[in-house]
């Protein structure tokens, strides 16, 4: 074959315009109305698309024919609509299932949906790994790359409804937790650009209380929140006093427990009838005794709230064991006695390694984080 010197430039040219072509599938209705203004069409064609890409789910424009043939061709030459690679699917024995996807650098993430009788809850990642430290958990472990694009924290929720949809069935995720990979308040312009598209009805429909935000407490960004995109709040809490929260979950260090309690308690101002859910993992003789569930149960006693206790779920090196369920028990009861609601979590897909605290992905560490804090395996902090 002999060489032609226009070919590679050709090929060049291609990918380069792939790579910098726009992502309609992150665009809120907002983003995607201003697009369409400016190329010069009414805002009303914002509505159309997003019912395409996320209600019916297609993405060859030549197909969406309430488009004009003229606009069908400027949006494939100026747009993609690319969804994460699905490289692996796992189901455990309970229905969870778990999907590792490639994005577009070649870094991974996982994404998990819990089924249940009435609903259908789905895990999304919001960083590829975690911008934050915590020592109980799997991801913190690997590190950190970077934060999650809009179109690749919606696309989650667009490949999930795709794979799990049925004939009568069309819209399987009921619920979506921001729970997965990443400190979402750490990515905060694109996590609330994706929950708002969760939220539109053009798009997915889904009510404030059926999406929830989980954080360690980013104090400002948690604020910020509540003005702008006031959904359910989850927080990492795991400790019920600033020395060993310091010790599980870093950021108290620059937020401790009074100013976090202050700002749940600001959140709600806004939200009648609302509660903060506090997460507390349950590690064995480290934050599970009797004096610790009392002293949690004065530390919440003003704030609007309910405890997930969520049983530790073990991944290779840690130093962490998981309560005894009798233990776990008592703790419950005792919160229980002083008027705090409060719910031990089913642990799910643990088998899969798709329970809480285990995600992990596959990507390049950019902190060096995986190397410098991996435990020694045997000690307990």
């Amino acid at each position: 074959m002999s060489e032609n010197p226009l070919i590679a430039p050709t090929a060049v040219t291609v990918e380069l315009t792939k790579q910098t072509a726009i992502n309609l599938i992150g665009y809120d209705h907002r983003a995607m109305s201003r697009y369409f203004s400016e190329l010069g069409e009414k805002p009303f064609r914002a509505s159309q698309l997003l019912k395409w890409i996320h209600q019916q789910g297609v993405y060859d424009y030549a197909s969406m024919t309430n488009l004009s043939k003229a606009l069908r061709g400027k949006l494939a030459s100026q747009t993609t609509l690319d969804l994460p690679e699905i490289i692996q699917d796992q189901v455990s024995a309970d229905g969870t299932r778990k999907w590792l996807l490639r994005l577009a650098d070649g870094n991974s993430i996982e994404t998990v949906f819990i089924p249940e009788d009435k609903r259908g809850t789905l895990c999304v990642s919001s960083q590829v790994g975690c911008g934050l430290n915590c020592s109980f958990c799997a991801t913190a472990q690997q590190g950190y790359n970077r934060n999650l694009e809009a179109h690749e924290i919606i696309g989650q929720l667009r490949l999930a409804n795709q794979l799990l949809s049925t004939p009568d069935n069309d819209r399987p995720v009921t619920n979506v937790v921001m729970m997965g990979m990443g400190e979402p308040l750490l990515n905060y312009d694109n996590v609330v650009q994706a929950m708002q598209l969760m939220q539109d009805d053009f798009a997915y429909g889904l009510s404030k209380r059926r999406v929830t935000l989980s954080t360690s407490g980013l104090l400002p960004e948690m604020l910020r929140l509540s003005d702008e995109c006031p959904v359910s709040l989850a927080v990492s809490l795991h400790a019920p006093d600033d020395k060993l929260r310091d010790e599980l979950v870093p950021i108290n260090r620059k937020y401790p427990i009074a100013e976090l309690m202050e700002a749940c308690r600001e959140y709600l101002k806004g939200i009648p009838h609302q509660r903060i859910t506090f997460e507390y993992v349950m590690l064995d003789g480290i934050n599970d005794s009797d004096d610790q569930a009392r002293t949690l149960a004065r530390l919440l006693r003003d704030v609007p709230c309910k405890i997930n206790l969520i049983p530790f779920n073990p991944f290779d090196g840690t130093g962490y064991g998981r309560s005894s369920m009798k233990r776990i028990n008592r703790f419950r009861d005792i919160l229980m006695e002083r008027g705090i609601i409060t719910v031990t979590r089913r642990t799910r897909g643990d088998e899969i390694d798709a329970a809480c605290g285990q995600l992990a992905g596959k990507f390049t560490d950019r902190t060096r984080r995986s190397i410098r804090m991996k435990p020694p395996g045997n000690v307990k902090l």
